[in-house]
């Protein structure tokens, strides 16, 4: 629907980035938060910790097939944009802001699963910072940052959707370090937060 009528909400590069951002959200956050929480609550996690894999080996199999389908999903998605409207002017750029949101989300969702007791619980759970991330991509999609710059860049998902817009219209590489930052920042901060959230075992 957007892809058709993209031109309503403000052509190619805006609708680029908001469906980034709610198609990882969606995929990557709430899924794998789902996923963990499930395997948490049937002592599938306790049972891999107990075989000869690493902590990182069996998280990396757990997340990475469902990370790499919403990555598919997205290229799919952008491709078909491209080709219906205006393509990308900065594939790179655009590719780098697609992987830290997906970094970002990935993130989100470990230090989340550890706040999460069951796959129900994991709809009340997430729904903070999706609509914190959403939000923030819908209020620079639609205001632009020409007014409160930094505090949207600040906000996690804000930064993201600019550079998202502004390396589909195009963007200097000297450029692109200011709005890069922020989700990085991001990312490291969401995988601090998981390192001392996580959890293998049910809480008792």
């Amino acid at each position: 629907m957007l892809i058709a009528t993209q031109d309503n909400f403000g052509g190619s590069a805006i609708v680029a980035a908001l469906i980034s951002i709610v198609v990882v959200a969606m995929g990557v956050y709430i899924t794998i938060t789902t996923t963990l929480a499930s395997r948490r609550q049937n002592l599938f996690l306790k049972r891999l910790r107990s075989t000869a894999a690493s902590d990182n080996a069996i998280i990396a199999g757990l997340v990475t097939p469902l990370v790499v389908v919403n990555v598919l999903q997205v290229a799919a998605i952008l491709i078909v944009l491209a080709l219906v409207g205006e393509p990308p002017a900065n594939a790179p750029v655009l590719i780098i802001t697609l992987a830290l949101i997906e970094a970002m989300f990935l993130g989100f969702a470990l230090a989340t699963s550890g706040l999460t007791n069951s796959p129900d619980h994991a709809q009340v759970t997430t729904l903070p910072i999706f609509l914190i991330t959403v939000g923030a991509a819908m209020w620079v999609a639609v205001t632009g940052t020409e007014e409160l710059a930094l505090v949207k860049r600040l906000i996690p998902g804000g930064a993201a959707a600019e550079l998202a817009i502004e390396a589909w219209n195009g963007i200097d590489f000297a450029e692109v370090i200011p709005l890069v930052l922020p989700t990085l920042a991001w990312v490291f901060v969401a995988f601090v937060v998981a390192s001392q959230l996580f959890r293998w075992e049910p809480r008792r």
